[in-house]
């Protein structure tokens, strides 16, 4: 769970503000704030802070000093120290320099272990630009760390909204349906996921937790029996797409699949499912759409080999590049199918 620790900043987002607030201010102002973000972006923190300090000795309320004044005492593990710089640079007439603020104010709270606060830091950064779409992501992973994992489950969806196509979001997703036993919900989360982020770490721990789902809910008695585990408090769809992946696991079995023939059964069997029922709804939820109906059309696609590959790319006892070599076709055939997909919200 490490990587979910770590919000993630993105650099151009802070040369927009870099532009857009600097502006306002005055020319030796300007050059000290630019010099001291080029001295950030190369790793020298105290280099940056010491020429943010020149501009707050003249302008102690410049809110974009105050913010990059912060972002590198974060840098440093500094965070009491960059507390009352954020609080001066939410202050400013900016917008989307005061969400900022509050984004990176949230994410030290969340960090010490103030989840609560940083939640309502969070909410207060939404208010004031309801389209910044990192934030989404970071109060998933405040209300992740709080164990509100519905909660966190509605700001994954709303991050991925904001950007579908970004890992971090997705695993999100899986993670927190994972954590509701809403095992069909997690189990098209990661393969999303992974057709994002296929190697890697995060990765190797999504078809993991693949496997894990797949395999949880059948399990054997004292006496060797087969029993299929269901909750008493997962609601009425959740139990039947939970049923569904025991159901299909035990089929699997008692077609004598194994190895990469039985993964494929099993994976194109759940999205079927859940694509069939999902198209039995009048009315829609995101799971229903931007999942389901996606991966019920790949299941209906001829690439469900590239996928499965694709899914235990990380599994060293595989010989992937072998199958990758002997079947361009399937690879290159998946990512013109995923390039020509549509998924809807």
């Amino acid at each position: 769970m490490k990587n979910l620790r770590q919000i993630l900043f993105v650099i151009t987002v802070l040369c927009c503000f870099h532009f857009q607030v600097i502006a306002q201010n005055n020319n030796t102002a300007n050059d000290l704030i630019k010099q001291g973000v080029d001295l950030h972006n190369q790793g020298k923190y105290a280099d940056a802070i010491a020429q943010f300090n020149e501009v707050l000795k003249t302008e102690p309320q410049n809110g974009y000093a105050n913010y990059e004044m912060a972002f590198s005492l974060y840098a440093l593990k500094k965070t009491k120290d960059a507390i009352p710089h954020l609080e001066k640079a939410v202050q400013s007439n900016n917008a989307s320099l005061n969400v900022a603020a509050y984004c990176l104010l949230a994410n030290i709270y969340d960090e010490d272990n103030q989840h609560q606060k940083a939640i309502d830091t969070y909410k207060t950064g939404i208010k004031i630009n309801p389209d910044y779409p990192q934030i989404y992501f970071n109060l998933g992973i405040a209300y992740f760390r709080n164990q509100q994992y519905a909660e966190a489950e509605s700001s994954a969806i709303e991050a991925i909204k904001h950007n579908p196509k970004n890992a971090s979001s997705q695993r999100l997703y899986a993670l927190v349906t994972f954590h509701q036993n809403k095992r069909a919900n997690a189990l098209l989360g990661f393969c999303s996921f992974l057709l994002l982020e296929p190697t890697g770490p995060r990765a190797a721990e999504a078809y993991g937790n693949i496997q894990h789902i797949i395999q949880g809910g059948v399990l054997k008695d004292n006496n060797g029996k087969t029993t299929i585990a269901l909750s008493p408090k997962d609601d009425k769809e959740t139990s039947t797409l939970n049923l569904g992946i025991s159901m299909v696991t035990l089929s699997g079995q008692s077609k004598k699949l194994t190895g990469l023939d039985l993964m494929e059964y099993e994976l194109k069997s759940m999205f079927s499912l859940s694509g069939e029922l999902s198209q039995k709804k009048t009315s829609k939820n995101f799971f229903d759409l931007f999942f389901a109906d996606y991966f019920y059309k790949l299941a209906q696609s001829p690439y469900m080999p590239a996928l499965t590959h694709t899914v235990v790319l990380t599994d060293t006892k595989i010989d992937n590049a072998k199958w990758a070599r002997e079947n361009a076709q399937q690879i290159s055939g998946l990512a013109e199918w995923i390039q020509k997909t549509e998924r809807s919200f």
